[in-house]
């Protein structure tokens, strides 16, 4: 069955406040994490757009500007783009979309309590979200989310082959995981991608896309781990032929496994 869409022009028919049994259990997690929350690590933000929504290149400018630090945040603030693909049947399949970053944000509708899914969204730490082309709403979704201390991992690149990313990480999360446990994701992302758009609603557009992400693995589930715990590990990406380590980067972030909350977020340059 085709998912429930919203039109990208819209907006969600339910505010992420709302309160559930599901959020309390996320509600829970927070409170234990509430002492660990003044960490002055960096704020994760994740956008959900098409090449195939209208309206999406305005969220993808602000987006660009604000990984740019164009704002002139009191924060640090890392970036991620995830192009979904339930917009292609408009006649434009977006080269970058995948069915995989459907279901991440399918993920996030259902933990936040929305009605729907729309483009372009965009989500804060895991835990707000607001329409993407809103400047004002998302710096203010920005400047309440809370913090948590980066983790001090220690990155290390190689290419075993042409056609393989190899990044190898060691340190400590800085962050106590309870029973509920999280994930640490391993993002690998694009910049600078230009695309002549041909058909759909951006038909006769140049569409500019950075923090584009290309691939994501998951490096290790934890679960009842200190702050100080020594983690290691190594996740392999498949490249794609353009591949420019120069037009890249790395992006590691710990997620809560039941609240989708991100508590954590580290950022590397690729240097191989």
């Amino acid at each position: 069955m085709a998912p429930r869409i919203m039109s990208c022009f819209g907006k969600p028919l339910r505010s992420s406040s709302t309160k559930s049994s599901k959020n309390d259990v996320a509600a829970t997690a927070d409170a234990a994490m509430e002492e660990q929350r003044r960490g002055d690590g960096p704020i994760l933000v994740e956008l959900f757009s098409s090449q195939g929504c209208k309206i999406s290149p305005e969220a993808e400018l602000l987006i660009s500007r604000l990984g740019r630090g164009d704002f002139n945040l009191d924060r640090p603030i890392i970036v991620l783009g995830f192009h979904v693909d339930y917009w292609d049947y408009m006649g434009w399949k977006d080269p970058f979309g995948s069915s995989q970053w459907t279901v991440r944000q399918k993920a996030y509708v259902e933990s936040l309590q929305l009605d729907t899914m729309f483009t372009p969204q965009i989500v804060v730490q895991g835990g707000a979200q607001c329409v993407g082309n809103e400047e004002d709403n998302l710096l203010s979704s920005i400047a309440s989310a809370p913090r948590f201390p980066s983790p001090n991992f220690q990155a290390t690149f190689q290419k075993p082959t042409p056609e393989t990313l190899q990044v190898s990480l060691s340190g400590q999360l800085r962050m106590k995981i309870d029973h509920q446990g999280a994930n640490i994701m391993v993002a690998l992302y694009e910049n600078g991608l230009m695309t002549d758009c041909p058909k759909g609603e951006n038909k006769g557009r140049v569409l500019s896309n950075d923090f584009v992400v290309r691939r994501l693995e998951k490096l290790c589930t934890i679960k009842d781990t200190s702050a100080k715990k020594n983690i290691s590990g190594t996740v392999n990406f498949s490249l794609w032929e353009s591949f420019s380590s120069n037009k890249c980067g790395v992006v590691v972030f710990v997620q809560q496994s039941t609240s989708h909350h991100i508590f954590g977020s580290q950022k590397f340059d690729i240097n191989v």
